[in-house]
């Protein structure tokens, strides 16, 4: 039996297995789009940044 998950792109069936080199996504288009969405950073995740005038990093380790 052959699990089918749903594409994490655009929502549509995908096959888990093997058999799809793309897995958990559909195909080649949506693997891509979500390495792009990646590499343009639209996933980071957002944090407060110190003052300007302050150092970055973890003030333990200054």
């Amino acid at each position: 039996m052959t699990r089918t998950v749903r594409c994490p792109q655009c929502g549509g069936d995908s096959v888990y297995a093997p058999s799809n080199p793309y897995r958990p996504f559909c195909g080649e288009r949506c693997k891509g789009i979500d390495l792009g969405a990646w590499a343009s950073e639209s996933f980071r995740m957002e944090a407060e940044s110190p003052p300007d005038d302050q150092p970055f990093g973890d003030p333990r380790l200054q």
